[in-house]
């Protein structure tokens, strides 16, 4: 158990768990109310108009890569979170006063989740980079699963609280006390100490020159395109939860308390994910391609359940193929790359995963509206298959993946981690898991590095 908790030994991390726990389960609670007072207070159970919200919500994701990846390596990270959350902070305030004293819009709620993305485009890339100021090289994978961890225990509590403090109080108050959470994570903020050698900015060159590194340094990773792409297949159409949520809560005729408890439950196994992904040494590539297809099929799964409970039921499943896969991408992601551009590249990371929002969010409003929310999970599990395909096919052309059935009649699998030795596995060196670092140490008698990465 030691093992899974390790880098809570480091007191600067500590403080910030503690904090951004506190902060996660407010920011859960109110996108489970902003959801629901859109789809029944605001409209009669239009979909559609959740995809819209959350399409102005992540789409600054994607428009302000250009800036924000850069922004997360070039100034100071604790004071671009401390500007960050006090301005959502003052966000949720502000729209929870609208909604309390009655005069709030769905074109006003419209306006606060493209504001919310704005400054989350910003937050992002800093929040995460900011884990490795605060532990070391050989913690960070393992406070990067953590961090997912801290995440997915407020997804289990923050729905559920949600829902029940709208039917008690209404759904404004739920936004005023997730205002109040944030200074938890402020007090954390000001309580770290860091040491004077952490770097701080990436260095001289302006922001155009510091963005065309990061893209030329992903572009050499294949390994870190394929996770983009897999990402952004089931990123866009595949997790669309408040959709499939509200829109499943409102099929099994189910109101806001229930809605809030589907939350909680997807995130029972999300967090399984995370704290198993925290017991790995380090992130490795397979375990992505594997739970991206265990995604399609809990998907699948859940698509084809006859009853609320027995879809309920599914949902831990789904949350945990969720949580492992990016619980394990966002560690090999930030784990693999050079510190140096590492902001950026996470800035690269998460515009995918969740730019692709704002085109599938609608899609698949649209196709709850006109087809039934269960083509909703339908569509996620194409989008796993897809994803799975991908990672599939990279390692089977460019890793030359090769699965053997030797004398001792067991399956082996291999690959050319190092140049030359084909597919013998009596040969074989490297493990289809290796990690980067291994990998690079060895050298063709060209010169040129292995293609294959992760």
């Amino acid at each position: 158990m030691s093992g899974m908790f390790r880098s809570l030994s480091v007191r600067n991390y500590r403080i910030w768990f503690g904090g951004a726990l506190v902060s996660n389960i407010g920011a859960w609670m109110q996108a489970t109310a902003q959801n629901w007072v859109v789809l029944t207070e605001l409209t009669h159970t239009d979909a559609v108009a959740v995809g819209i919200t959350m399409a102005l919500q992540f789409g600054p994701q994607i428009l302000l890569v250009p800036i924000s990846g850069a922004v997360a390596d070039r100034f100071d990270r604790r004071r671009v979170l401390m500007v960050t959350q006090s301005l959502l902070m003052l966000l949720a305030l502000g729209l929870g006063v609208l909604l309390i004293t009655g005069v709030a819009e769905l074109w006003m709620v419209y306006g606060f989740a493209l504001a919310l993305g704005t400054v989350n485009a910003f937050d992002t890339p800093a929040r995460q980079s900011f884990v490795s100021d605060l532990v070391g090289p050989a913690q960070l994978s393992n406070a990067v699963a953590l961090n997912s961890a801290s995440f997915n225990s407020a997804r289990l509590i923050g729905p559920a609280a949600a829902g029940l403090l709208i039917a008690v109080v209404g759904s404004g108050w739920v936004f005023i006390i997730n205002a109040v959470s944030f200074l938890a994570v402020l007090g954390a903020l000001w309580a770290i100490r860091l040491p004077k050698h952490v770097r701080i900015g990436a260095g001289a060159g302006s922001y155009g020159s510091q963005l065309a590194a990061g893209f030329r340094y992903v572009w050499r990773r294949h390994d870190l395109l394929v996770i983009f792409a897999m990402v952004f297949v089931i990123g866009t159409f595949g997790m669309n939860f408040p959709v499939v949520s509200s829109t499943m809560a409102v099929e099994f005729h189910r109101g806001a308390g229930e809605y809030g408890l589907l939350s909680s439950i997807l995130a029972i196994g999300s967090l399984t994910g995370a704290l198993l992904a925290a017991r790995r040494p380090a992130a490795r590539l397979r375990v992505v391609v594997l739970s991206a297809g265990g995604f399609g099929a809990a998907s699948l799964i859940a698509a084809l359940m006859p009853s609320f409970w027995s879809f309920a039921a599914t949902l831990v499943l789904l949350g945990f193929s969720t949580a492992t896969l990016l619980t394990t991408a966002n560690g090999f992601v930030q784990t693999t790359s050079d510190p140096a551009v590492r902001g950026r590249v996470l800035s690269l990371y998460f515009a995918i995963l969740m730019g692709g929002t704002p085109i599938g969010a609608p899609v698949v409003g649209a196709i709850a509206d006109a087809f039934g929310p269960r083509w909703t999970l339908g569509v996620a599990a194409i989008s796993g298959a897809v994803a799975f395909g991908i990672g599939v096919g990279w390692l089977l052309v460019e890793r030359r993946l090769r699965v053997h059935y030797d004398r001792d009649h067991r399956f082996r699998v291999t690959h050319a981690g190092r140049p030359g030795l084909g597919d013998d596995p009596g040969a074989q060196v490297e493990t289809l898991t290796a990690p980067i670092e291994v990998l690079r140490r060895v050298r063709d008698d060209s010169g040129d590095a292995p293609h294959g990465v992760g």
